[in-house]
């Protein structure tokens, strides 16, 4: 046991001189689990506005809006994931840190909708609601780093490098904030932001020695927070079978809305966890930067199929003319891209693809295609969504028959 392994029974402050990162049976802790359910209203919050947007015909600016908030909770999250993957010392002090900073993912989840709502009306973004919750999230973020330099002398240079490269990003987004830029240049601005925020990790790790993150830790908490963003699936089907109910009561299109929704949501969650992403990141921890940050797509493409579900919701109502093409369009899309997302991360982790998985991808993506197209010609919104649920589960089988063994080659390889 390393010495710097919280103990259940610790109630002084613990010296933050690191976690092994070859530590056996580290698991997710409680303090993780109740950090990841403040995304609940994030993910929930965007999704919503972006369903309204979409029901709205403001497709454009709810899509941007969506990106917008979906890349900025993302990374508050994956900011303090890997710092705790690193450095959890679940002492009182750690444990009130990151109370502040779920407080802080609240805030900025509050001012989601301010900034959607001033998105749609084109003057200037409104994301000081949001940039408040950042800035707390910075707060105690910052005083974490600053913790550990002091605390873990061999890596302190590693420590003051994150701590200088999270306060300059922070203070770029207080600038942006005062300077109320228009929709263009705010996001001309955001996006330069957005990679300062991701350089600095790969400064920090590049250039020092690093630091001991676990690499089967850090895949079960990206594991859970993917779990926590399906949520949004059983919220959406839920939300689409309340419209059909109330409309018609119990009928055949209800009973195929709640098969779709939840055979869909159960399809994506399947197909995540087929690659072994912990054996690979231990081997190879250069793989880690690309891995990372390209679940920014998969987690925002699970919580657009959500919202796009919540748009299924508004036609079944009658609150919106997007129709059955809109809502399917609005759930086939994000499918579409979490299924090339999933075969891209799997593919930069073992380096090969089988041409099984290739040809799977390919059949998926034509069916959702074809959800959208027979959408279109006038299919019923239940029938296209039930075509839709089809594209992950065509992907499921094919590895249930034949990639596991497959897997296990790309292993023995690398």
């Amino acid at each position: 046991m390393s010495v710097s392994e919280p103990k259940p029974t610790r109630h002084r402050l613990a010296r933050m001189a690191g976690r092994d990162p070859g530590e056996r049976h580290r698991a997710a802790t409680p303090l993780e689990l109740l950090f990841d359910l403040a995304f609940v209203v994030a993910f929930g919050q965007a999704g919503d506005q972006l369903a309204h947007a979409i029901a709205a015909d403001h497709v454009g600016t709810g899509i941007a809006g969506f990106a917008f908030a979906l890349g900025a909770t993302c990374w508050a999250w994956i900011n303090f994931s890997w710092f705790s993957s690193a450095y959890d010392t679940d002492d009182w002090l750690y444990r009130v840190l990151t109370m502040v900073q779920m407080i802080g993912v609240v805030v900025f989840a509050l001012g989601l909708p301010e900034m959607f709502h001033s998105l749609e009306e084109g003057h200037t973004i409104d994301n000081g609601v949001m940039v408040a919750g950042y800035v707390v999230m910075r707060v105690a973020l910052i005083a974490q780093w600053l913790r550990a330099a002091r605390q873990d002398p061999a890596r302190r240079r590693t420590a003051l490098t994150y701590a200088v490269w999270v306060g300059v990003a922070q203070v770029g987004w207080i600038v942006l904030l005062v300077l109320h830029t228009s929709p263009a240049l705010f996001f001309v601005a955001a996006i330069a932001l957005f990679v300062v925020e991701a350089t600095g990790p790969i400064v920090s790790e590049g250039r020092t020695s690093g630091t001991p993150w676990h690499p089967h830790h850090i895949a079960e908490r990206y594991g859970l927070l993917a779990i926590i963003a399906l949520g949004e699936g059983v919220i959406g089907t839920v939300a689409a079978v309340s419209g059909f109910v109330q409309e018609d009561g119990w009928s055949a299109d209800a009973v195929i809305i709640v098969t779709a929704g939840i055979g869909l949501t159960f399809g994506l969650w399947w197909i995540y966890f087929i690659a072994p992403a912990g054996e690979v990141l231990s081997r190879h921890r250069e793989r880690s930067w690309v891995w990372g940050y390209g679940h920014v797509l998969v987690f925002a493409s699970i919580a657009a199929t959500g919202a796009g579900l919540h748009v299924a919701a508004y036609v079944a109502k009658g609150e919106t003319d997007a129709g059955s093409l809109g809502a399917t369009a609005a759930v086939a899309i994000p499918v579409a891209v979490y299924l090339l997302a999933i075969v891209g991360l799997d593919l930069w982790l073992v380096r090969t693809i089988p041409r099984f998985k290739v040809v799977l991808l390919a059949v998926a993506l034509i069916v959702l295609a074809g959800a959208v197209v027979l959408a279109a010609l006038g299919d019923p919104l239940s029938v296209s969504l039930l075509i839709v649920m089809l594209a992950p589960a065509i992907m499921v089988v094919g590895f249930e028959i034949r990639g596991h063994r497959r897997n296990a080659d790309a292993l023995e390889v690398e």
